[in-house]
């Protein structure tokens, strides 16, 4: 093989204790909620750029409550910024944990295809006459191309 940009082996204890540590983790965080593509998009996003007016605003109408009508929930409005603040860091934890997962998986898949491939040409070359033709050929599927039909002749 000439490329082995990863080798993980994972043994049936270290698989359970993990399913355990997700499971725990989506116990906790059973309050969070997944939003369809449509409400995404939808949405009112606060950028970076108006986070700074956020957070002002947060502090200026929570100190003047008095002017807002009664059905302004200031102690939730400040709720929701507390609660960003304590997501955020959390949230760039398991965003790098995913990318680490995320190449993870892309490198062991890469090291799958280049070995695959190699093999493949060396099957094509030293396996003729080995009684492998129907193996190579099997192998061999996945490149085939599929032509277009002729278009036929109008008549």
């Amino acid at each position: 093989m000439s490329q082995n940009r990863i080798a993980l082996q994972w043994d049936v204890d270290r698989l359970n204790s993990l399913a355990a540590i997700i499971t725990a983790l989506e116990g906790q965080l059973t309050d969070l909620i997944g939003l369809s593509p449509d409400e995404r998009r939808e949405l009112t996003k606060m950028g970076d750029k108006s986070e700074a007016f956020c957070r002002q605003a947060v502090t200026v109408l929570s100190d003047n409550a008095q002017v807002l009508p009664r059905n302004f929930d200031v102690d939730a409005y400040r709720a929701d910024l507390a609660a960003l603040d304590a997501l955020r860091p959390r949230l760039a934890r398991v965003q790098r944990l995913y990318e680490r997962i995320a190449d993870s998986e892309m490198a062991l898949g890469s090291d799958l295809m280049v070995a695959s491939l190699e093999g493949y040409a060396l099957l094509k070359v030293a396996g003729r006459g080995e009684g492998l033709d129907a193996l190579r050929q099997s192998l061999g599927a996945r490149f085939d191309r599929k032509r277009r039909r002729e278009p036929e002749p109008a008549a």
